[in-house]
C-alpha cells in the first residue's frame, strides 16, 4: 500500500479508460507528477509545471493522519479542480463497508462484495471500475458518513478511513487492474462544483483524513473513533446525565413546566436541564419553528421575557441550565430572514430551503449579532449548556468565492470557527452538536463539542439500533441517546428505553414529572447503574455488534452489543418480534455477571444491560 495524491490542474488531460465524467482521478496531473522526496510521514511530489504537493501521512495514536498541502511554486495562478486529503494505491480487497445515513436512520452499515458492485477488473485490465459516493452541502452525514473500510477476506485484513470534513466531500474506490486505489477529500469540480484558485507563492491545505488497519471491522472502527480528539468541557468529563425537556413540552418550555421537571430531578444525579426550542415564541409569529433567528425570549413563557428567571429556577434545584439555539440559520418568520445582505446566496438569490435561510458566517456582522443575542444571553443568565441545532442543508454551494463548492467550504469553516469562538468566550460551557438529530456527526464537528444528539429517533423502536451503529463512527462518550419516558408505558417499555441509553450518553426526556413511583424508580436505578459502568462506555472497546434486524421501521430479531475494558465487559441487549432469548451466552463465555439491569429477555421489546468480569480460573 502506497500513500500518494490525486489531483487535477485545470487544462490537463482527463484520465482514459472511460472514466471522464465519472472521476477526475488519474488525470495527467497525477500521472506525470514525480516523487522528489520521501521521509517518515511526508512524501513530496512535483507536478510537470513545478507545483509542489506535500502529502502528509503521520503516525499518531495508532492511526495514520493524512492531509495534502498544494504549493504554487510557479509564476501563474493555479486552478485546482481535485485535491485529495488521502490517496492510497496497491490495496488488495474484495469487500467494502460503508455507513449509510438518513434522518432518524443514522449509520446503518452497508457491506458489499466488490463483485456485487461489478468492480472486478476486466479481461484486459482496461476500463475503470469506480464506486464513488459522498455528500453535497452542510449536513456532512446526510446519505453517507465520510467513512470506508476495505476488507481482504483471504488475509483477514481491513483498511479503514474517516474524513474530517463538514462540507461537501467524496470518497472514490477505483481500479483497472487487480489492485485497488482509493481517494477521499473535498468534493471535486465534477461532483461538488469545487475548484480553487491558488496564487503564485500561496498554498492550500485539505481537510484531514485518518487511516487505520486491523484484523476486524470493529478493530479498525475502534482505532478510527479513538483517534478523534474532542473538546469536552470540564463539567462534562465525568459523563453526567442530561434531561432535555423537548419530548416533555414540545416547544412550550414555560415556567410551570420547568418547575415540575426540575423538582422531580432534584437530587437524582441528573446534572443538566436543557430548555429546548420554542423559548422565543410570540403572538407576532404564526409558527415558533419558523421564528428562529431573532432570539428574543418569549414574554408569554417567562416573566417580562426574562429567561434568566428560568435559569435561576433550574439552578435552585441543583441543576445546570441549558438552552437551545439554531444560530447559523434563520426561520421564514424571523426579521433576520429579510436581511438578505447577511445571508448566503446562490446566483445572487438567498439560499431558501423550506422555512430556512442561512447566515453567512464569513461576515463579521453575523458574529457580532450572535455575540449579542446568544453569548451575552448565556453569560448574563448563567447558562452552562448550549445545544446548537441545524435544521436544513445549504446544498451544493454558495456565492462569494471562485466556485460554489469553495464558497460552501469557506462558509462551513467560518461556522466552525464561530464554535471555537464560543468556547474561547465561555471556556466552561458544555456544547452539544445537533442537526435535526445526527446530520453533523463527523469528526471535525465532533472535535468542537462535548457531545452530540445521536438522532431524532426520539421514541422509535430503532433507538438502540442507531445508537449501536454510531459506535463505529463517533466516541460513545459523546453520543447522546434519548431515553423518553412515558407515563403510560409498562415496566418493560421503560427498561427498553433506559437500556438503549447505555450505548452512549444518557439523556432523559418525556413524562418524568408524571411517572408513577415504581416507573420513576426504574429511572433512578438506571442513573445509579450508569454511574457504575460509564467508564466502560467512555474508555472501552466495542468488539461485538451482532444484530439480526433488517427493517428499522418494523424491526424483528435481536441486537447484542459488547463493550470491553480490561477484565470487564458490558453487554447491552435488545429484543424485537421473533428475537426473544438471544444467544448472550456466546458473548458471556469466560465472564461472570456482576449486575443485571433491565427486563428478562424472554419476549419482544425487552432491554437489558449486563455488567460482567472475567471469571477467575
Amino acid at each position: 500500500m502506497e500513500f500518494y495524491v490525486e489531483w487535477r490542474l485545470r487544462g490537463d488531460r482527463y484520465s482514459d479508460g472511460f472514466g471522464n465524467g465519472m472521476t477526475l482521478s488519474s488525470s495527467e496531473s497525477t500521472q506525470e507528477m514525480e516523487k522528489i522526496s520521501e521521509d517518515a510521514g511526508l512524501t513530496v511530489f512535483r507536478g510537470k509545471k513545478g507545483h509542489l504537493l506535500r502529502v502528509y501521512h503521520e503516525e499518531k495514536r495508532g492511526v495514520t493522519c493524512c492531509r495534502t498541502v498544494f504549493e504554487n511554486a510557479t509564476d501563474e495562478t493555479a486552478t485546482v479542480e481535485l485535491l485529495s486529503s488521502v490517496a492510497l494505491r496497491g490495496i488488495k480487497a474484495d469487500r467494502m463497508h460503508r455507513a449509510t445515513s438518513y434522518w432518524s436512520a443514522e449509520g446503518k452499515l452497508l457491506s458489499q462484495e466488490l463483485t456485487e458492485l461489478n468492480m472486478e477488473p476486466s479481461w484486459l485490465n482496461h476500463g475503470y471500475r469506480i464506486a464513488k459516493y459522498g455528500q453535497l452541502g452542510s449536513m456532512p452525514v446526510r446519505g453517507w458518513f465520510p467513512f470506508l473500510v476495505l476488507e481482504d477476506r483471504e488475509k483477514e485484513r481491513f483498511i479503514g478511513l474517516q474524513l474530517y470534513c463538514a462540507s461537501s466531500w467524496q470518497i472514490e474506490v477505483f481500479r483497472k487492474a487487480p489492485e485497488i486505489s482509493v481517494q477521499a477529500g473535498l468534493a471535486d469540480r465534477d461532483y461538488g462544483s469545487w475548484w480553487k484558485e491558488i496564487l503564485p507563492g500561496e498554498s492550500f491545505e485539505t481537510p484531514m483524513a485518518v487511516v487505520a488497519e486491523g484484523a476486524s471491522l470493529e478493530e479498525v472502527c475502534n482505532k478510527l473513533v479513538k483517534a478523534q480528539q474532542p473538546r469536552i468541557a470540564e463539567a462534562d468529563q465525568d459523563m453526567p446525565v442530561i434531561f432535555n425537556e423537548w419530548c416533555t413540552t414540545w416547544g412550550n418550555p414555560n415556567m410551570e413546566n420547568l418547575k415540575r421537571i426540575a423538582s422531580r430531578l432534584e437530587g437524582t444525579g441528573v446534572k443538566y436541564l436543557v430548555i429546548d426550542a420554542g423559548w422565543y415564541k410570540s403572538p407576532e409569529y404564526d409558527n415558533w419553528f419558523n421564528a428562529a433567528g431573532d432570539w428574543n425570549p418569549s414574554r408569554e413563557l417567562f416573566p417580562e421575557g426574562k429567561i434568566g428567571a428560568a435559569a435561576e429556577l433550574i439552578r435552585s434545584h441543583g441543576l445546570i441550565p441549558g438552552i437551545w439555539f439554531e444560530m447559523e440559520n434563520v426561520g421564514s418568520e424571523a426579521k433576520a430572514y429579510q436581511e438578505t445582505g447577511l445571508l448566503l446566496t446562490r446566483d445572487g438569490f438567498p439560499v431558501s430551503v423550506g422555512a430556512r435561510r442561512f447566515r453567512d458566517m464569513r461576515l463579521e456582522e453575523n458574529w457580532q449579532f450572535l455575540d449579542q443575542k446568544m453569548i451575552r444571553l448565556l453569560r448574563e443568565n448563567g447558562f452552562g449548556y448550549l445545544k446548537v441545532d441545524y435544521n436544513e442543508c445549504i446544498g451544493a454551494g454558495v456565492d462569494g468565492a471562485e466556485s460554489y463548492g469553495e464558497g460552501l467550504r469557506q462558509a462551513v469553516c467560518a461556522s466552525q470557527n464561530y464554535f471555537r469562538h464560543i468556547a474561547e468566550e465561555l471556556p466552561g460551557l458544555v456544547i452539544e452538536n445537533c442537526s435535526s438529530g445526527g446530520h453533523r456527526l463527523e469528526p471535525s464537528m465532533m472535535a468542537l463539542v462535548s457531545q452530540a444528539s445521536f438522532s431524532d429517533a426520539h421514541e422509535a423502536l430503532s433507538v438502540p439500533l442507531i445508537a449501536a451503529n454510531l459506535h463505529r463512527l463517533i466516541r460513545p462518550e459523546q453520543s447522546q441517546i434519548w431515553a423518553v419516558l412515558r407515563a403510560d408505558a409498562d415496566e418493560h417499555r421503560i427498561h427498553f428505553v433506559l437500556t438503549s441509553a447505555f450505548l452512549g450518553r444518557l439523556c432523559l426526556s418525556g413524562d418524568a414529572a408524571d411517572l408513577a413511583p415504581e416507573r420513576w424508580q426504574q429511572a433512578l436505578d438506571a442513573i445509579s447503574f450508569y454511574r457504575l459502568v460509564k467508564h466502560l462506555i467512555r474508555d472501552g472497546y466495542t468488539d461485538v455488534i451482532e444484530s439480526t434486524v433488517k427493517d428499522y421501521s418494523k424491526p424483528e430479531g435481536y441486537q447484542i452489543v459488547r463493550r470491553i475494558l480490561g477484565d470487564e465487559a458490558l453487554l447491552v441487549v435488545h429484543t424485537y418480534e421473533n428475537g426473544a432469548n438471544p444467544p448472550i451466552g456466546k458473548w458471556m463465555k469466560g465472564y461472570e455477571q456482576i449486575r443485571y439491569f433491565g427486563s428478562p429477555l424472554d419476549n419482544a421489546l425487552r432491554g437489558a444491560v449486563i455488567w460482567c468480569r472475567k471469571a477467575k480460573t
